[in-house]
Order: C-alpha cells, then sequence, then structure tokens
C-alpha cells in the first residue's frame, strides 16, 4: 500500500510551442502531456523514490492510454485509477506569455476526470495511507470529485493519517471567491498547506503572507508551505517562520513547478527530515522541474535532485 496518496484529476495537456500565440487564434501546439496538479505531484513523488497511489478516473481513449502507461512507468499504484467507456479523458489547452503566465482552456467538468467515487477504491487502498495531498483545483472541478476528495480526507484524517493542501486556484474552473468555501471542509482536517501567496490570500482575506499564514496557524494548521518562486519558500510553523533559500536555474516551462514542490516537502516529511532540510530539497525540485517543456517532465529522480543541489553549492544537510 502506498505511503503518499493524491487524488484528483488526470488530463492531458496540450501547450502552444510559441509564446504570446493566444488560444484564440490558430498556431502550433505540442502534446499530449501526461498532467493535471495531482497527477504531477504523484509522478514526482515516485521518481524521489517515495511508495506512490493515484486516485483518478480517465476515459477509455488514447490520452487516457498516454496517462496511465506514464504514471504505471512511475510505478505508482493505479488500483484506483478508474476508466470510463464513455467519458473523454480531461483536456488542457495552454499558451504562454512573454511575462512567464498562462491561459488555460479546460475540457475537464465534463469528462471522466470529474467522475471520482470512492467506491473505485479497492478494499483497503488507503490503510497505509500517511499522507493525503488534495488540490484546491480538483475541488474546484466538479461535485463529485469534490465531495470524493471530501469523505477520503475525513478518512485518512481519522485514522491518524496526515491529510494536505495545495489551494491551486483556478479560475477558470472556479471564482476566486468561491475557493475559501470548497477549500474549507479540507482545511478542518489539514496538517499542511502549500499555498503561494496570492492563494493564501484568497484562502484567509488576510492583507500579508505573514497575516494569512499565522490564520491559519491558529485554526490548527501545523505548516504553512508558502511558495514564493523565484524567492524560494518560507515554511511558518508555531516556532515561526523560516525562509528557505532558492535554487537557480534557466525557465523553460513552469508548468508542474508548484505540484513537484509539494511532492518534494511530503517525501522528506514522510523520511522524518527536519523542516529547514525537507524545505530545501522542495525548492530544488521545484526550481528543476520549470527546466523541461512538458508538465510530468520536470520530475527527476533524488540522485539527479541531490547532484543539482551540490553542484549550486547547497547539498542536502
Amino acid at each position: 500500500m502506498a505511503t503518499i496518496v493524491t487524488v484528483g484529476e488526470a488530463l492531458v495537456e496540450i501547450m502552444r510551442i510559441e509564446r504570446d500565440r493566444p488560444l484564440d487564434t490558430p498556431a502550433l501546439f505540442s502534446g499530449p502531456y501526461p498532467s493535471g496538479a495531482p497527477a504531477i505531484s504523484a509522478s514526482c513523488a515516485a521518481r524521489l523514490g517515495a511508495s506512490v497511489g493515484f486516485i483518478g478516473a480517465v476515459g477509455q481513449d488514447a490520452f487516457g492510454d498516454c496517462i496511465r502507461q506514464r504514471l504505471a512507468a512511475e510505478g505508482i499504484d493505479c488500483a484506483a485509477l478508474a476508466v470510463h467507456a464513455h467519458l473523454l479523458t480531461a483536456i488542457a489547452f495552454v499558451a504562454y506569455r512573454s511575462d512567464g503566465s498562462r491561459s488555460f482552456v479546460f475540457h475537464l467538468p465534463q469528462s471522466a476526470a470529474a467522475q471520482v467515487n470512492p467506491e473505485q477504491l479497492p478494499a483497503g487502498y488507503l490503510n497505509d495511507t500517511r499522507y493525503l495531498h488534495i488540490m484546491g483545483s480538483s475541488l474546484s472541478a466538479s461535485e463529485p470529485l469534490r465531495e470524493t476528495c471530501y469523505a477520503l480526507a475525513a478518512a485518512v484524517h481519522a485514522a491518524g493519517g496526515v491529510v494536505s493542501l495545495d489551494p491551486n486556484l483556478r479560475p477558470e474552473l472556479m471564482p476566486v471567491e468561491h475557493i475559501r468555501a470548497v477549500c474549507e471542509p479540507i482545511l478542518e482536517r489539514a496538517r499542511i498547506v502549500m499555498p503561494s501567496g496570492a492563494e493564501l490570500a484568497s484562502l484567509t482575506g488576510a492583507p500579508t503572507p505573514e497575516t494569512g499564514a499565522q490564520a491559519l496557524l491558529e485554526r490548527g494548521i501545523e505548516i504553512v508551505a508558502l511558495k514564493r518562486g523565484e524567492a524560494g519558500s518560507t515554511l511558518y510553523t508555531a516556532q515561526g517562520a523560516l525562509d528557505i533559500p532558492p535554487y537557480r536555474v534557466t525557465e523553460v516551462d513552469p508548468t508542474g513547478a508548484g505540484d513537484c514542490f509539494d511532492a518534494a516537502l511530503l517525501v522528506g516529511l514522510s523520511e522524518g527530515w527536519a523542516l529547514a532540510k525537507a524545505g530545501l530539497f522542495a525548492n530544488a525540485v521545484g526550481a528543476l522541474a520549470t527546466t523541461r517543456l512538458g508538465p510530468m517532465e520536470g520530475a527527476f529522480s533524488r540522485d539527479e535532485v541531490l547532484r543539482f543541489m551540490a553542484k549550486q553549492g547547497r547539498p542536502l544537510p
């Protein structure tokens, strides 16, 4: 049974080859690439050596085969990955801008990915789960997927496992002002939250990251891992704030960097590492994730990450 389990949308990503080519005009695409924030996290955690399971759904089509083959090749337990004969695999079309921002068109709420149900889990699937990771994009995709996330979070929490949340706001799926409400049942059980600054503000209504993190800590969250992009990250706990320095890379594709950060932090914590060590590892993994084109292509092995950290002069303690 898997130690780290992610639940949510699996999809293929089809992306613009050139930057500043909007999705409302003809231009070339590249893909399909296996994607979906929870699936990216699962892939990264598996490459880093963790025992990983993924709960989701795909269609009985070529895109679904693309995803299933990739997850299986990573050694991920896919016993809880459903295949729907009459629903298409989810798709995201992505365009990149020169300023680093992205725009999306999702075929998700009407897809197989939106129809995840607790009944698709084999008996005892979560028995050994120590960490269950949930994304805000999954909570935004559909009611069935959202209710499944709620049910599984309640089960893992009741069994003594750790529930973690990445708000992962997707305005294309749900208005930002609604995300706090759909995240609330997860926040009631979560021990780790991994937001960006904008997500932390949306989640708490607080005017600054510091006050937002404090608000989450006061309600029982144990770790708030604030992702700050090129500035690294800040890890907030009841003992104070810990600034973790960044690693420098040349960005090729930012998709999946935050998902890989999440995975690496959970891998480190699952192995009993000190928070500063796990945070440094997560920063390195998140940075490396931006150096390859494709959402899952930036997931590196542990040995590759350790060599990168050493080369940058900040090896793992």
